[in-house]
């Protein structure tokens, strides 16, 4: 399965089928129209249609192609940002409603999972959080008590983690979280919102976006859509300019997917404390040639998107960390990274939007668990569309203002002012073209002006702005995936300048209109 978030392949974009649709081809009207095929655009759009609305998704790749494919597929209500954190920021009672609503997340995927028969892999199974070697364990004090004051009274200690040659020392049990195949799901998905009359369009581009009484969204087919509410789950919202991305920042991650034999790994979830985190699953594959082996799959190595180009030095570190702690790997199969939204205050922002009109609504700042929280927003904005009360309003309102993060809020703002200066300012990666090798890319200056170099496999240069169209940072290669990242705000273009990640919207300008 291809994608359109990059050059690397994940597990799930290896072990299922694409799921097809059509671009949209003629003009269409619908009582919701979202835009944005990952978890939460199709979990939206499935409580949606259940609940009698006429749905119409809308998604320039395909199916699940942006960072649902490159997810690792954790199902947890063991806050990355930690309970006690989140209490901190938001109150018990903030902390209870988290809780509540990641369980409820994982509660409603299985029961979908049950009620539509979809062979996804859904598995309940615990999951463990331990500190770094030499660590204090003084935060798993502070997380078990926190976790308890959230309702989460079944999270406990333990000893060590079940990992066979590598003592944890003691950690907490989280209990009953679960793990997917998030393609496979999301097939499902499709499925039963074309059973319930809604319809989904892929190889479509949402350009203009437009709320009110006259909501529509304008596509690049030449086609438009209108709805009485829209829905933007693009990841990151590519219909606001400033001031979501003000209030959440996005990060790159690396995962690896190291083969282990069969059976060698409990199957668990893992976490471990350190900064930045690691996360580990099991993958049990079986090969066309009646190979069976599991694939032991760890992420971590986060940065600042677009503020490193050291992707193999990531790997490496990765491969390292996982070594020591499980000996029994064989072999690296595969490597891939992806981006999450990293909220100021540790929750996602789900809601009406903040500046337009009330009938236009977003899901985003998945915060390292967007299966879930892309769930919770399915719930949530089904609850706000059809009517009826919901609990998590408030907790997830977009609109919020969280003092208590004012400096993380200032911390993260200055570095993106920074990245401007920087960039402008610096010289570019190459003195001459002669430099970039083929398949490679680099940023030219040119008298004031800078220019984005890619040189294709047959040695042609391909030359774009090197400004970003969103708020007009300079963007910079990612040797690993072949892209040209933003370092500002995240977005992220193919070699050719064409936009995959929000939250620009539109594609690099030729070198020559700038």
């Amino acid at each position: 399965m291809d994608s359109n978030s990059g050059q690397t392949t994940s597990i799930w974009m290896a072990t299922a089928q694409k799921p097809e649709s059509a671009p949209l081809s003629e003009n269409m009207h619908a009582d919701v129209c979202i835009v944005g095929a990952g978890i939460a655009g199709m979990t939206t759009a499935y409580f949606l249609s259940r609940a009698g609305k006429a749905v119409i998704v809308l998604d320039d790749g395909h199916i699940g192609g942006g960072m649902t494919a490159r997810t690792t597929a954790h199902l947890c209500n063991a806050i990355d940002d930690r309970y006690f954190k989140i209490e901190h920021l938001h109150g018990e009672k903030g902390a209870m409603l988290a809780a509540e609503s990641h369980t409820a997340a994982i509660d409603r995927i299985e029961a979908i999972v049950v009620e539509e028969g979809i062979a996804c892999e859904f598995e309940r199974l615990d999951g463990y959080l331990f500190v770094p070697p030499d660590d204090s364990k003084d935060v798993l004090e502070r997380e078990l008590k926190a976790a308890h004051r959230a309702g989460l009274t079944d999270v406990d200690h333990v000893g060590r983690a079940p990992i066979d040659g590598f003592d944890t020392g003691m950690c907490l049990r989280f209990p009953r979280q679960a793990q997917f195949h998030p393609m496979k799901y999301l097939d499902g998905l499709k499925h039963a919102i074309e059973r319930n009359g809604g319809r989904i369009f892929t190889g479509t581009h949402a350009g203009e976006i437009e709320g009110g009484a006259n909501a529509r969204v304008e596509t690049d087919t030449g086609f438009a859509v209108t709805a009485d509410a829209i829905v933007i789950a693009t990841n990151t919202p590519v219909n606001d300019i400033v001031t979501i991305h003000t209030k959440q920042y996005s990060y790159t991650t690396y995962v690896i997917a190291a083969r282990t034999p069969r059976g060698s790994v409990t199957r668990a979830l893992y976490w471990d404390t350190d900064d930045p985190y690691h996360y580990v699953r099991v993958q049990s594959v079986s090969a066309q040639d009646g190979d069976e082996y599991d694939l032991l799959i760890v992420g971590g190595e986060d940065h600042k998107s677009g503020q490193a180009d050291d992707g193999d030095l990531r790997y490496a570190n990765l491969e390292e960390w996982a070594r020591e702690r499980f000996p029994m790997i064989e072999r690296i199969e595969m490597r891939w990274s992806g981006q999450v939204m990293e909220p100021v205050d540790g929750l996602a922002f789900i809601g009406r939007n903040p500046g337009d009109p009330p009938n236009v609504y977003i899901i985003t700042g998945d915060s390292g668990m967007g299966m879930t929280h892309g769930t919770i927003g399915g719930i949530l904005i089904t609850q706000l569309i059809v009517g009826g009360p919901c609990p998590w309003e408030s907790l997830y309102d977009p609109s919020r203002i969280t003092l208590r993060a004012s400096l993380q809020y200032a911390r993260e703002n200055f570095n993106v002012a920074v990245q401007y200066v920087e960039g402008y300012l610096s010289g570019g990666d190459v003195d001459s073209l002669e430099e970039i090798a083929s398949g490679e890319g680099a940023i030219v200056r040119r008298g004031i002006a800078k220019v984005a170099v890619y040189r294709d496999e047959d040695g042609t240069l391909h030359e774009r702005s090197a400004v970003c169209p969103h708020l007009g940072c300079i963007i910079g290669w990612n040797t690993s995936e072949k892209t040209w990242d933003c370092p500002c705000h995240g977005s992220q273009f193919d070699c050719y300048g064409q936009v995959i990640t929000g939250p620009a919207n539109s594609d690099l300008e030729s070198a020559k209109e700038k």
